[in-house]
């Protein structure tokens, strides 16, 4: 029976989350990872198939992250408010991981609904919050759904860029 691994693929993509965190994407390294974890670059690769599956696996900690600032969202009024404040203040104070989350190249074209796809839950509970806020039906709640996000998400971009 083969030994046991010294890392999980937790252990692994808690490091690569950290790294993303502090020093940027362009950090993240097979190396990076190692040297966090005392370890050498034949560990990652026993648990994941490649850095792109890594990268994979941070970016869903920095989902979770994101995920957990915007939990309160019942405290405000209105509660979408509170996703879009928390949209641009990820930008401002986790750069990184707003990069990381929200602005990553495809190599093909990505339309507006995929990256809508990857927020999971976190959508439908938007249209839901937009729909009670606003008193608006399911297609119109939607539509002003698109445009607040792409509003917040531009004024979150620009933070994390540091273009203002």
């Amino acid at each position: 029976m083969p030994p046991k691994p010294k890392c999980t693929r937790e252990i692994i993509a808690q490091a690569a989350f950290e790294i993303v965190k502090e020093n940027g994407l362009s950090a993240l390294s097979v190396r990076e990872i190692g040297k966090r974890l005392g370890v050498s670059a034949s560990p990652i690769f026993t648990v994941f198939s490649g850095m792109d599956e890594v990268k994979q696996e941070a970016r869903e900690l920095a989902l979770q992250e994101f995920k957990e600032l915007v939990s309160d969202y019942t405290q405000y009024s209105p509660a979408f408010k509170k996703i879009g404040m928390t949209i641009v203040s990820y930008g401002i104070n986790e750069p990184e991981m707003f990069k990381l989350l929200f602005m990553q190249e495809h190599n093909e074209p990505f339309g507006f609904q995929n990256t809508i796809n990857d927020l999971g839950d976190l959508y439908f509970t938007c249209i839901d919050l937009v729909m009670n806020d606003y008193e608006l039906e399911k297609k119109e709640a939607v539509l002003l759904f698109e445009q607040m996000w792409t509003l917040a998400y531009g004024l979150g971009a620009m933070c994390a860029t540091k273009v203002c």
